[in-house]
């Protein structure tokens, strides 16, 4: 070849291999920091949250920090509900199923996730184990509800809004065992808003803002503002500030991370291009929660 010549190369790499960020959803969560500096850590796998909290206290981001994380993973598959359709609406390249405004959408969703989780609890039974872990062929779910109110108490019509709660609450009673993880977020989860049975299933619990102890208590539970924790003492231009509290603990102040519109757009976009290779596999053993 004279050195004259030229060589030219493909305009796009052949036969590239996306590489992930080497996160699984059984890694603790990064949430942000406590009042200490502190970075928190939460262990999603095995547990919901409910996140709940004045409009503009940060619950949005809260969330998205969570399907940010499950996003980076490849054993979790994303199933996300969203009424404004603009919250959780950038993850909807990166995700199996997007739901917007539409409850019977939401409905069929809830349904196919419930058949997943029978499907795994029969697996389980034939090997006479009690939970799946870490190494087992099935994909971890992350069912993220922004807004819950939108589908159990203002779309549709009473009876399809009963259903959604019913369908939803069976998730989150069942689904921890099998890799099924709720992540919720609401203005203010009173009893109109999520059904008590519901609402106390949440293991984890983050209050952001609330105007009144009165509506702090309804997400950390009673008690605690008469205690001396109220996230109505929190400042209102203090956004992500919370209480963060466990099963049994002690509510723990925390500032919750941040992420742009910038920030979530760079990282679904890297998420949906490491995801591209299993989206479409499914154990022959499930039915798949894609629409």
């Amino acid at each position: 070849m004279d050195l004259t010549d030229t060589i030219e190369l493909p305009a796009t790499p052949v036969d590239t291999v996306p590489v992930g960020a080497g996160l699984s959803i059984f890694d603790p969560v990064f949430l942000g920091i406590d009042e200490f500096g502190q970075a928190v850590y939460l262990a999603m796998i095995y547990r919901n949250i409910l996140i709940g909290g004045e409009p503009g206290a940060g619950k949005s981001s809260l969330l998205n920090t969570i399907v940010g994380h499950a996003a980076l993973c490849p054993d979790v598959r994303l199933c996300l509900l969203d009424g404004k359709q603009v919250e959780l609406g950038l993850w909807e390249d990166a995700c199996d199923v997007f739901v917007g405004p539409d409850i019977e959408h939401a409905i069929r969703t809830l349904r196919r996730v419930q058949t997943v989780m029978d499907n795994r609890y029969a697996f389980l039974k034939a090997r006479r184990r009690r939970k799946i872990g870490r190494n087992d062929v099935f994909g971890q779910i992350l069912v993220a509800c922004d807004e819950i109110a939108y589908f159990s108490a203002t779309a549709g019509d009473e009876k399809t809004q009963k259903l959604f709660a019913a369908l939803l609450r069976d998730i989150v009673a069942r689904g921890r065992a099998v890799g099924i993880i709720v992540a919720a977020a609401t203005q203010r989860p009173s009893s109109d808003i999520i059904p008590t049975s519901l609402r106390d299933l949440f293991a984890w619990r983050f209050a952001g803002r609330c105007t009144t102890d009165v509506s702090s208590d309804i997400v950390l539970g009673h008690g605690w503002a008469a205690r001396g924790y109220s996230s109505n003492t929190i400042d209102p231009n203090n956004q992500g500030a919370g209480y963060l509290i466990s099963e049994g603990g002690i509510p723990a102040l925390v500032k919750a991370a941040y992420m742009t519109d910038a920030d979530i757009i760079r990282v679904a976009d890297y998420a949906a291009w490491t995801r591209r290779p299993t989206r479409t596999d499914t154990p022959a053993t499930e039915t798949t929660v894609a629409a």
